[in-house]
């Protein structure tokens, strides 16, 4: 009987990290472990870089596979901001994704360079979120902390790095840092910032090996190391997804994508211009403000998440983290519309509505950009953790009018990043590992009318809502 060969893909999130083992040649997921982070609510959003790293080790343990496998790859949440000194260790807590001190530095970039060569040059038109204006942040708040940084990683980077002892990225994260483009490093914005590139990994093509795992891990010494990538990267690996599949991710942030074949620039800043973890582009549109602000809005009514009514036309922006698409850091939640027969439940639904429609707004945009037709009848991935509640799926079918396809597979992004760790025991593409596995597969909602209403509820309070969120809102 041949030996079961295993590959472990490690999902370091924004509350936690997961690892699968998963049987290369089955696709059966072998093992499954979790630990969770901590993120500070003071003001900012950061996290201990060195939490990650043991919730790794951690989660890795928990598969029950960590010394039989024999590649490994970690996928890890977009942008944050890791500064490590001279022997590696932290400066401080690594500034996260949804992290909007740094936005007055963000408008900064876009008014010194201009959005639209932004957009030409690095393919997205940096918001609060992006790297760039996190590292600008830092060098104007916190000048002492930036002159002692010997290297700038990104969360995967830096858990790949102490896996392998290598200072490597990958195209996909890369893209998202606001300084990277088909070129390569920007020196011409690294400047502007000041950052050296010397800080900098290096970024391996798609399929490379980073290096093999060090000594003293959970994991079995020698076994081989995947490039890694940015979680919505992974994602889109994990489905095997194919040119015009849009994908629409319920989790913290909210996010709509789909792999292109031309790659994305739009000067607007609605569609970031992402590189894919292959040699593709992938086109997204996030919020901030998804799953737990929807949460948070059924525990202010006392409501269950799932205990919404129909009807009523209020409307709600939940915007309590600020938001980025719109555009809108210091932006804060609004109620909008109430009447005296306004119900909870029609609030709550309210809610969901707000939280989805910026993003199945870009949705044309972003197959667009692109190079997709918009007006493609593949069905809606919904994936996430929001994907398994009734609410947020009646909701995406309500507002999109597409077919919704609810893929079966859980952890997607972890999946994604086994796929990368099994190219480098097969020599497969791992977009074509993933469809191996069957991935995607699962329910189909069949489309419903689009609630065109709701959708012109929304636009029509955003528009108007502009000097209450602090700039001009522009909405469709």
């Amino acid at each position: 009987m041949a030996q079961q060969r295993v590959v472990i893909g490690v999902d370091s999130s924004t509350q936690s990290t997961k690892a699968v083992a998963v049987d290369i040649d089955t696709g059966a997921v072998l093992g499954l472990g979790r630990a969770a982070h901590t993120v500070s609510e003071d003001g900012g959003r950061e996290s201990d870089p060195e939490r990650w790293w043991e919730a790794l080790e951690e989660a890795v343990v928990r598969t029950g596979c960590a010394e039989r496998a024999g590649a490994v790859s970690v996928a890890g949440q977009q942008h944050g901001l890791v500064t490590l000194d001279a022997a590696g260790a932290p400066i401080r807590p690594a500034l996260l994704w949804n992290d909007v001190r740094s936005a007055p530095q963000a408008a900064e970039l876009r008014d010194t360079v201009g959005a639209a060569d932004l957009a030409r040059r690095t393919g997205s038109v940096p918001t609060a979120a992006f790297t760039a204006a996190k590292w600008a942040w830092l060098r104007a708040n916190e000048p002492a902390a930036a002159d002692r940084v010997a290297a700038v990683r990104l969360p995967h980077d830096f858990l790949t790095e102490r896996l392998t002892g290598e200072a490597v990225t990958d195209r996909g994260d890369a893209s998202g840092t606001g300084w990277w483009g088909p070129d390569g490093y920007d020196r011409d914005i690294l400047a502007r910032i000041g950052l050296d590139p010397g800080l900098l990994p290096q970024v391996l093509p798609a399929g490379a090996r980073a290096g093999t795992v060090r000594p003293g891990t959970p994991l079995r010494q020698g076994a081989l190391v995947a490039t890694g990538t940015g979680d919505n990267m992974a994602a889109a690996l994990g489905l095997g997804l194919l040119p015009g599949q849009p994908v629409l991710s319920l989790g913290t942030s909210g996010t709509v994508y789909a792999v292109g074949r031309t790659r994305p620039a739009d000067p607007s800043g609605t569609v970031a211009g992402f590189a894919d973890a292959l040699g593709d582009w992938l086109p997204l549109a996030c919020t901030l403000n998804c799953t737990l602000a929807v949460d948070r809005f059924a525990a202010l009514l006392g409501r269950g998440r799932e205990e919404v009514e129909d009807g009523g036309t209020a409307v709600v922006l939940p915007y309590l983290d600020g938001e980025r698409t719109p555009d809108l850091p210091t932006a804060s939640g609004l109620v909008h519309g109430l009447r005296h027969d306004t119900t909870p439940g029609q609030l709550l639904q309210a809610a969901y509505d707000g939280a989805a429609h910026a993003l199945l707004a870009a949705l044309d945009g972003v197959l667009r950009a692109g190079g997709e037709d918009p007006a493609g009848d593949e069905p809606l991935l919904l994936i996430g953790g929001g994907a398994q509640g009734r609410a947020w799926r009646q909701t995406v079918l309500r507002l999109s009018g597409r077919a919704v396809q609810v893929p079966a597979a859980q952890e997607l992004v972890a999946l994604g990043a086994a796929a990368q760790a099994a190219v480098l025991l097969t020599g497969e593409r791992a977009d074509a590992v993933a469809r191996r596995w069957r991935t995607a597969e699962g329910p189909v909602l069949e489309p419903v009318d689009r609630d065109d209403d709701a959708l012109e509820r929304i636009g029509d309070t955003l528009r108007r809502a502009g000097a209450l969120q602090g700039a001009p809102a522009t909405a469709r």
